[in-house]
């Protein structure tokens, strides 16, 4: 199983129409891609302060090649929406992790 972790640092002043935005548009439209299992949204509370609030979230996906797919067919357009919406509110980065143990 494959974990695909987005980590968002967002600006405080759009923080409550963001999460509300992931929550109700982004993460659904993710998810019926059809490429992921499940996910999981979470507020990371141990942090420096240097502005905004972070959040990760993670699609747990079957493999790498689900997860490719997704990449190349999906995720332009849908990080496109992303930035279309909150450019220059929010910085974002992406790790894959592959689980190792249940």
């Amino acid at each position: 199983m494959i974990i695909y972790n987005v980590t968002v640092n967002i600006n405080e002043e759009v923080h409550d129409e963001w999460v509300a935005w992931m929550r109700d548009v982004h993460i659904p439209d993710v998810m019926a891609t059809g490429y992921f299992l499940e996910n999981r949204f979470a507020k990371v509370l141990l942090t420096k302060d240097e502005g905004g609030v972070t959040y990760s979230i993670q699609y747990l996906c079957k493999n790498m090649s689900d997860l490719q797919k997704y990449q190349g067919s999906h995720a332009p357009r849908l990080q496109a929406d992303v930035k279309a919406k909150f450019d220059g509110k929010f910085v974002a980065f992406r790790t894959v992790l592959e689980i190792v143990a249940p």
